[in-house]
């Protein structure tokens, strides 16, 4: 186990013994050794034992991460005003977010759009997990029950065509990457096998199609020896699909990443692979199973790409501080508050989302879309296309 993580109880121990066991059965199933993208997709998602399954919390201070619309309400009205802006553009629509973790960002985007006199005609949530699903119901049906008969969760992406917006706050990261290392003789698969008492790696040749796509995506020739990284995409095929449902508006999606070039840099020769519990980040995926969040950064470029290929137009990327300052986020306090520690609660808020070193930065915005005539307020401020 990684140095100074916090001991898991004996109950998140035997959670975590029963997913490991249901593993190795698979991984005998398949021969001893499965792709590390099929390892992450059960140690997240394996029904009720799958990190993203289970009952544990995740988000907040008591959880083991803190997200945008966790910290507040802030990043909530400044998305609000651009989905404001495409909805009225399209005289009216739908917003689909996917994956809607603690269901805060619903409740606080509705309530911002209602004050503003738009509301969408139906907030759809894409969501998997049965447990998270309960959580987000508890949590608009307490904070916004008049509204609750706009909302409807679905288990898959609607098979009818969207008009109006979908949000993909933190989602693509969570899903499953393939792992790889470079060699002299071509790309390598980071394969999981299970040795002894524990989960350990293993190398395998890559298969022609999958050597010749990461060629065309990087200079290998400039890159260290054993440069390690991950190539995402189930998310790329995630973007497809989601392209083909959208008739009209736009694809918004915030996550950490980067530009291709930033991505596969000899700097990063470790790749981007990070795994959080109870607010330690560390890079061991292979512990702690199904206790943890196993996540990697995007390539940009390459969800650019896999939209614009599937029909949509680049509608703009950039750092999500320059999107929420486009989008009025210095005005987006509300009235203000005689209590001080209100004040330094909204100042502080305002510094986690905004500052390079914190969420500024790392966190990217972009918007996928079509049929929407006017540029979009987010991109205003500072529009990075040009780098991707």
């Amino acid at each position: 186990m990684p140095v100074r993580l916090p001991p898991p109880s004996p109950d998140e121990l035997r959670h975590s013994e029963e997913l490991v066991c249901q593993i190795r059965e698979a991984l005998h199933a398949a021969g001893g050794c499965m792709d590390f993208m099929e390892f992450v997709n059960l140690a997240l998602y394996a029904p009720q034992l799958g990190y993203y399954r289970s009952g544990a919390q995740k988000f907040g201070a008591t959880g083991d991460f803190v997200t945008a619309p966790e910290l507040g309400s802030l990043f909530a009205r400044c998305l609000a005003r651009q989905c404001l802006q495409i909805l009225r553009q399209l005289g009216g629509g739908d917003i689909l977010e996917a994956g809607a973790g603690s269901g805060a960002l619903a409740a606080d985007l509705l309530q911002a759009l209602e004050q503003a006199g738009q509301l969408p005609e139906r907030y759809l949530i894409l969501e998997l997990s049965a447990e998270l699903r309960a959580r987000q119901q508890q949590h608009l049906a307490t904070r916004i029950p008049h509204l609750m008969k706009r909302v409807t969760w679905l288990g898959q992406l609607p098979e009818e065509p969207l008009r109006g917006i979908v949000i993909a706050n933190e989602l693509l990261d969570a899903i499953p990457s393939q792992r790889f290392r470079l060699s002299a003789d071509g790309a390598r698969l980071l394969q999981v096998t299970w040795s002894g008492n524990s989960f350990r790696w293993h190398e395998t040749p890559a298969p022609p199609h999958l050597d010749e796509l990461l060629r065309s995506r990087m200079d290998a020739a400039s890159l260290p020896e054993h440069f390690t990284s991950e190539i995402g995409l189930q998310a790329e095929a995630w973007v497809r699909s989601t392209a083909g449902l959208i008739a009209a508006g736009a694809l918004l999606v915030f996550d950490y990443g980067f530009p291709r070039a930033e991505f596969y840099h000899p700097d990063r020769h470790s790749g981007t692979l990070m795994c959080h519990y109870r607010h330690h980040v560390h890079d061991d995926p292979l512990v702690l199973v199904g206790l943890q969040d196993i996540t990697a950064h995007i390539d940009f470029t390459a969800i650019a790409e896999a939209g614009c290929g599937a029909g949509l137009s680049l509608l703009g990327y950039t750092s999500q501080a320059a999107f929420l300052l486009a989008t009025g986020i210095t005005d987006s306090i509300p009235d203000p508050d005689p209590d001080v520690r209100t004040q330094v609660r909204h100042a502080r808020e305002i510094q986690m989302l905004t500052l390079p070193h914190e969420m500024g930065e790392i966190f990217k915005a972009m918007a996928l879309g079509r049929g929407l005539p006017e540029p979009l307020l987010g991109f205003a401020l500072h529009d990075r296309r040009g780098r991707l």
